[in-house]
């Protein structure tokens, strides 16, 4: 997204009938078939090849890593469109990024102090690090996990919408 912005690309395309909705569901569709191809690589690379425990379902956990990429897709797009440059969007990974793998449980969520935990908690990567750990150590099935998995969907479908208006800033009225 940031280079067809940069290079006038999205311009073009937004002075078109194209809705914008279509333009971000283009841009999940075309990259989310690598972050399919992707997921399903990591997930049975680690769980064939690493041995990684594997106490529930496997089709469990690519369920939750797809809804994962997905957020993280979505996400991704709505940072492309904030970074006026390469170098910018760069910038975000330390602001963004970074925090939620502090928060995904690699440091017990429930040992930091209050207000931390209560900031996790607004953290997509929290819901499906829960998610996983609960399916893949604990054998816990969907039903048991199904409040993780509204979370992702919800901020999902929170980046989606954003995408959405935010791209009204560059449709040529």
């Amino acid at each position: 997204m940031l280079r067809e912005r940069t290079t006038g690309t999205l311009e073009r395309l937004m002075s078109t009938p194209i809705k914008k909705a279509e333009v971000i569901t283009g841009y999940l569709a075309g990259y989310g078939i690598f972050a399919v191809i992707q997921t399903l690589i990591v997930v049975i690379f680690a769980v064939n090849v690493l041995d990684v425990t594997l106490a529930g379902s496997i089709w469990n956990v690519i369920l939750i890593s797809l809804i994962l990429a997905l957020t993280a897709l979505s996400l991704g797009i709505l940072l492309s469109t904030f970074a006026s440059s390469e170098f910018q969007m760069l910038q975000f990974i330390p602001i963004v990024i970074v925090p939620q793998v502090f928060f995904s449980g690699i440091i017990p969520v429930e040992g930091m102090a209050d207000w931390l935990q209560v900031l996790a908690r607004f953290m997509p990567l929290y819901y499906g690090a829960n998610a996983l750990r609960d399916v893949m150590y604990k054998g816990l099935d969907l039903n048991s996990i199904y409040k993780d998995l509204l979370f992702l969907v919800a901020f999902a479908v929170i980046f989606i919408i954003l995408n959405i208006i935010v791209l009204r800033k560059y449709r040529k009225q």
